[in-house]
């Protein structure tokens, strides 16, 4: 009994992905996020043209060759081809400007699988989405590169200065894009971020196989739809919701960032409280913060949360019984 007792205690309890069900491999998991990932990337390279493409490609072959150099150098198992590292890059990428230098796409891929996920110990032990490690590392370190937008190659305009956040934040005298443009991309923004339908097929596609949760991406959005019409408008009450919903990373923030399967809480109340805290720093950071858009940070905070969240929300124990005169 002592040895038995002494084995019991020297167990750790940990957040995911360690649960491995026959047909729902982790590694099946990834590869599906990477599938429905795709036709925002094709749409990106389509509205901003090739350029955007060898962002994305240097910051995908830069994330595989960092993790598999990590961890040859300190002779840990090479797990390459679990997709998670070709993700990291892919995510990185998709949440930079179409005209970011390629040193800095390649710098950033290297901060976020190198810091943001393999000094935790791996999949599985990071505390923080690699990828929007790896921009907030970007936005620190060359603000001027990370703000610089493209217009879609079709425009006169090779170049404007603010996204459509950027332009309400700011109060420019850009035109502001219409529903329709924001929902087709038609906008300037990141690579990954500004075709709406495409984020939607993926992020439905990956709902549908119950590679994801419904919770986060739902009540995310819910929240700063209704924060947005509370507090974004000229007064009290009179905000744009669409608009709000339309603009910036949110789509993709909250269908595949929110989302990860190592950073995100575990069960279904802790994913609500982590959704919801999202949308409510999403919004607070976007009203009166020095950026105008708060989707990476917000994401990011809450991530540093989850451990908290899941202790606060730990599901009962099956058989267990209530105290007297708890709810």
């Amino acid at each position: 009994m002592p040895n038995q007792d002494l084995k019991l205690n020297n167990l750790v309890v940990s957040s995911g992905p360690h649960i491995q069900v026959e047909g729902d491999h982790i590694i099946k998991r990834m590869w599906a996020t990477l599938i429905a990932l795709i036709p925002a990337g094709i749409a990106g390279v389509y509205i901003f043209g090739l350029y955007s493409l060898n962002v994305i490609a240097v910051s995908v072959i830069t994330a595989v060759i960092c993790e598999s150099a990590f961890q040859k150098i300190f002779r840990k198992k090479n797990t390459i081809l679990d997709g998670s590292a070709i993700i990291t890059g892919l995510l990185l990428a998709y949440n930079l400007p179409p005209s970011a230098p390629l040193w800095m796409a390649a710098l950033g891929s290297f901060f976020a699988v190198v810091v943001g996920k393999q000094l935790f110990g791996g999949l599985g032990f990071n505390i923080f989405n690699p990828a929007l490690v790896g921009r907030a590392f970007l936005m620190a370190s060359w603000p001027k590169y990370m703000t610089y937008w493209s217009n879609p190659r079709w425009q006169i305009d090779a170049v404007t200065t603010a996204t459509p956040l950027g332009i309400v934040k700011e109060k420019l005298s850009y035109q502001l894009p219409t529903y329709w443009d924001l929902f087709i991309g038609n906008r300037g923004g990141c690579i990954g971020e500004v075709c709406i339908i495409a984020l939607l097929i993926g992020g439905v596609y990956l709902l549908y196989k119950r590679y994801i949760s419904w919770q986060i991406p739902v009540y995310y959005l819910l929240t700063v739809a209704i924060l947005s019409f509370v507090l974004m408008g000229n007064k009290l009450f009179s905000g744009d919701v669409l608009f709000a919903l339309l603009s910036g990373g949110l789509v993709l923030g909250a269908f595949f960032m929110a989302t990860d399967y190592v950073s995100a809480p575990i069960s279904i109340k802790g994913k609500t409280i982590f959704a919801v805290g999202c949308g409510l720093l999403t919004v607070v950071i976007r009203k009166w913060g020095g950026y105008p858009e708060g989707v990476s940070y917000a994401i990011l905070m809450m991530n540093a949360a989850t451990p908290i969240i899941d202790r606060f929300a730990r599901p009962r124990k099956y058989g267990a019984l209530k105290k007297r005169g708890a709810k």
